[in-house]
C-alpha cells in the first residue's frame, strides 16, 4: 500500500496511538502532576459510559426486534454461546498449561503463615445476581450489563410478535438506534485528546511501581496475552472468513484494540468494536445482538488473569494447584469472574474479590 492508502485506512489508529504516545511521555516526565491531566480522560469516560446502557438497550431491541424468522435468532444466539465457550476453553487450556510449567508464585517470598482458606461457597446466587435485577431502575447503571441484555432480548422478541420495525415502536427503536450511533461518532472525535489524557495520568500514577514478588506473574500472564492474540486471533479469523477473515482484521483492529487498551473497559470499547464489525462486513442483526453480549460474557483476557492469579494464590498459601475438580472450578469461577467485571475500568479489582470469596481464600488475599 501507498502511504495515501495507509493513511486513508488507518487514520484514526494513527491519531489515536498519538494520543496514547503522547499521554504516556507526559505521565512519565510528569509523574504524579499528570494527574491534572484525569478530568480530561474521566469526561471522555464518563461520555462513553452515559452513552454505553442506551446504546445497548435500544441496539439489542432493534436487531431482535427486527428479525421476522425467530429461528434466526435462535441460531445466531445458539453460535454465541458455542464460540463463546470454545474459544474461553481455548483460552483455559492455555493458561492452564503455562502455570503448571511455570508456577507464577515460585520463589515468592510472601507468606501468610495464620491465613487458612475457607470452604468455597455456592455460585447460585452470583448466577442469579448476573443476570436479574429485583428492580426496573437496577436496568438504568452499567453495572448491570447482564440484566439488561436479557431484558433487550425479550423486549425485542415481543416488538417482533407486535409488528417488528413496520410497528410504531419499531420504527421508534430503528430512528432511536440512528440517533444513538450519532452521538457516539461525535463523542468518539474526542477520543484522541481523552484516552491521552487518562493514560498520562495511569502512567503518572503506576510507573514508578517496583515488580517485587509479582514479576514471575506478570512475566508469565503479559506474554501470554500477546501469543493468545498473536496465534489464536487470526486462527478464529481465519475460521470465520479465510485469508480474507485475517485480512479483515489486521484493517480493522487496531482502533477497538487501542481504545480497550487505553481505557481497560470493554464497555467503553463497544461503540468503536461497533463500528469496526461494521466495516467489516458483519451483519447489523448479528453485531448488534453478539457485541454487546461479547463485551459482558465474553472475556478470554479475564479467563488468562483470573486463573493466572487462582494459581498464584494457590502458591502463596501453599495449596497444590493440581485436579480436574481444581482445573474446572478455577474455569468456572474465571468465567463467572469475567461476568462481573461489567466493562469497568479496572475491573478486574470486582473480579478479584469474586475470586477470594468464591474460591475461599483468606480476606488477606484480596489486596495481594
Amino acid at each position: 500500500m501507498n502511504k495515501s492508502t495507509i493513511w486513508k485506512n488507518y487514520r484514526f489508529p494513527i491519531i489515536l496511538l498519538s494520543g496514547i504516545t503522547i499521554g504516556a511521555v507526559l505521565g512519565i516526565v510528569l509523574g504524579e502532576k499528570a494527574k491534572v491531566l484525569a478530568p480530561l480522560g474521566d469526561i471522555f469516560l464518563n461520555l462513553m459510559f452515559t452513552i454505553v446502557v442506551p446504546m445497548v438497550f435500544v441496539s439489542i431491541t432493534t436487531a431482535v426486534g427486527n428479525m421476522v424468522n425467530m429461528k434466526r435468532l435462535g441460531k445466531i444466539l445458539g453460535n454465541l454461546v458455542l464460540t463463546f465457550i470454545v474459544t474461553g476453553l481455548f483460552a483455559a487450556a492455555l493458561v492452564l498449561t503455562v502455570v503448571n510449567i511455570w508456577p507464577p508464585a515460585a520463589n515468592t517470598s510472601i507468606q501468610f503463615a495464620n491465613a487458612e482458606m475457607a470452604e468455597a461457597a455456592s455460585v447460585g446466587d452470583m448466577i442469579v445476581n448476573s443476570l436479574t435485577v429485583n428492580d426496573f431502575s437496577g436496568l438504568m447503571s452499567r453495572s448491570n450489563m447482564l440484566p439488561i441484555i436479557v431484558f433487550a432480548i425479550i423486549s425485542g422478541i415481543c416488538v417482533s410478535a407486535c409488528g417488528g420495525e413496520e410497528s410504531p415502536v419499531g420504527k421508534l427503536l430503528n430512528n432511536l438506534n440512528d440517533i444513538i450511533f450519532k452521538i457516539v461518532g461525535l463523542i468518539m472525535k474526542l477520543a484522541p485528546i481523552g484516552l491521552g489524557a487518562y493514560f498520562a495520568n495511569l502512567v503518572g500514577e503506576f510507573g514508578p511501581s517496583l515488580i517485587g514478588d509479582y514479576g514471575r506473574a506478570m512475566l508469565l500472564y503479559y506474554p501470554l496475552c500477546l501469543i493468545y492474540v498473536l496465534v489464536f486471533f487470526p486462527l478464529y479469523a481465519y475460521l470465520a472468513g479465510g485469508k480474507e477473515g485475517i485480512r479483515r482484521i489486521i484493517k480493522y483492529v487496531p482502533t477497538p484494540a487501542l481504545t480497550a487498551f487505553a481505557t481497560q473497559s470493554s464497555m467503553a470499547t463497544l461503540p468503536v468494536n461497533l463500528d469496526a464489525c461494521d466495516k467489516m462486513g458483519v451483519p447489523k442483526d448479528i453485531r448488534e445482538i453478539v457485541l454487546p453480549m461479547g463485551a459482558t460474557m465474553h472475556m478470554d483476557g479475564s479467563v488468562l488473569s483470573s486463573i493466572a492469579k487462582i494459581a498464584f494464590l494457590y502458591g502463596v498459601f501453599n495449596q497444590p494447584f493440581t485436579g480436574v475438580g481444581t482445573y474446572l472450578m478455577a474455569i468456572a469461577v474465571a468465567i463467572l469472574s469475567a461476568f462481573v467485571l461489567s466493562g469497568a475500568p479496572g475491573g478486574g479489582l470486582v473480579g478479584e474479590m469474586l475470586i477470594v470469596s468464591l474460591f475461599g481464600f483468606p480476606p488477606e488475599a484480596f489486596p495481594l
